[in-house]
């Protein structure tokens, strides 16, 4: 379970991130500046971030799911979990309350 719980950790934290960016960085360049302005068209172009992190969220999501499976979480917990991709800035508390959770559950893996 170790490789499993590793690659949750690397992957909630590049999609987190991915999210946070999009969402409070490349949409607001997009819609907030003027139209045709290079600020604007950054943000434009930043739009392929958007695709990388829902490519990235299916993976996510995932694993997660396998996680959660064989951690035998509840299924409010994996709800959590899994919503948590979608959310800018959630998925940094989620991914420390599964840390929490599993150093508990599951000492050898700390």
């Amino acid at each position: 379970m170790r490789p499993l719980f590793t690659t949750y950790r690397v992957l909630a934290l590049v999609v987190g991130v991915a999210l946070a960016f999009c969402a409070l960085v490349a949409a607001p360049m997009k819609y907030l500046f003027p139209e045709g302005s290079s600020i604007q068209e950054l943000g434009e172009s930043l739009g392929i971030l958007w695709a990388l992190h829902g490519t990235l969220y299916m993976v996510y999501f995932l694993v997660a799911l396998i996680l959660a499976y064989r951690a035998r979480w509840t299924p409010k917990f994996t709800a959590l979990m899994l919503i948590a991709g979608l959310v800018p800035l959630l998925m940094f508390f989620v991914e420390h309350r599964v840390v929490q959770r599993v150093r508990t559950e599951y000492p050898e893996l700390a």
